[in-house]
């Protein structure tokens, strides 16, 4: 299904066996076949069950996109009817379906984000010709600071996943475990990397890359505050499009985020252009389209009291509530 016009690369099969390894979800793979036998659409699924968040399933949880991959419209329509008898039988509360196009299966629509995405220029030095001098200027002062950046895998996953934790404690958000990111990067190997950014040998900035075709994402990102004066940001993302572009992806994607947001303006500045993001809901009979963001003031006390708890108790607890927010 990888010639498939909506094929990404949450659509591997490898995925769902992340989500079962790593979360211990319960998942589902749709498939459609045609008259031959030879298969023409998929539709991964996965189920997130409990007390405080409720039952329902996810195409894909953790990740930016999911939904149907078929040879046409009518395939993806057959397989979504497939999904939402699915969620009938199994009496879930709601079928969450996160795509790019905004109609086409009369189902609830929710169209709050957006994917930020940067058309590459053919090599890294071409597209650092093509940034102002501001934008040069910000990427050359975590440079004269002394940072470096790294490109690895399993071996920068440490430096990752301490950044990672830490950034996510501070932001009022509980963690994956790192058990979850070990497992993506020893079931896709070099499709997934590691960059990361030392200040006096101490990480400082990490992200997390996962290629498909010709598209490079950055699902994952994180800085420490503590040297954000010294925009070690900066660095991380320039070496993460140099990365892209010396490796012949074309496209890179910095994920997801709210309409002129601050990550928003972040991205936007490196010339990446917002592409709406559509999720799709059907929804049990009396229910409502749900809101399992940190915004809903709901989560306000204990975001707050999360923000002020030990990195070692956020990093013990925090994956065994996380692996229920889709």
């Amino acid at each position: 299904m990888k010639a498939a016009p909506g094929a990404h690369a949450y659509h591997r099969a490898g995925w769902t066996s992340v989500i079962e390894r790593a979360f211990g979800q319960q998942t589902y793979k749709l498939i459609s076949e045609d008259a031959s036998g030879s298969v023409n659409g998929i539709l991964p699924l996965a189920r997130l069950r409990s007390r405080l968040f409720g039952d329902f399933l996810v195409s894909l949880p953790y990740l930016n996109y999911g939904g149907p991959c078929a040879i046409d419209a009518e395939t993806e329509s057959r397989l979504v009817d497939e999904a939402v008898r699915l969620a009938r039988e199994e009496n879930v509360q709601h079928l969450e379906l996160r795509l790019t196009a905004p109609e086409g299966f009369g189902l609830h629509v929710k169209a709050s984000k957006v994917s930020m995405r940067l058309a590459l220029a053919e090599d890294a030095d071409s597209l650092w010709k093509s940034f102002p001098s501001k934008l040069r200027n910000q990427v050359n002062r975590p440079i004269k600071e002394g940072m470096v950046a790294r490109v690895g895998g399993l071996e920068e996953l440490d430096a990752f996943y301490r950044v990672f934790s830490i950034n996510m404690r501070d932001l009022g958000t509980p963690v994956y475990s790192r058990a979850f990111f070990e497992t993506v990067l020893r079931e896709f190997g070099p499709d997934c990397r590691i960059v990361s950014v030392y200040y006096q040998n101490q990480p400082v900035a990490s992200g997390f890359l996962v290629g498909f075709k010709d598209t490079l994402e950055i699902p994952w990102a994180s800085s420490l505050r503590s040297v954000n004066r010294l925009a070690p940001n900066m660095l991380l993302y320039w070496s993460v499009l140099k990365y892209a572009a010396d490796q012949g992806y074309r496209v890179f994607d910095f994920g997801r985020s709210s309409p002129d947001a601050g990550t928003y303006r972040f991205k936007e500045q490196w010339g990446a252009k917002p592409l709406p993001l559509y999720w799709h809901y059907w929804v049990r009979p009396g229910g409502k389209v749900p809101d399992l963001s940190p915004a809903n003031p709901k989560y306000r006390v204990a975001i707050d009291i999360w923000k002020r708890l030990p990195l070692s108790v956020t990093n013990l607890i925090g994956p065994a509530i996380v692996r229920n927010i889709p």
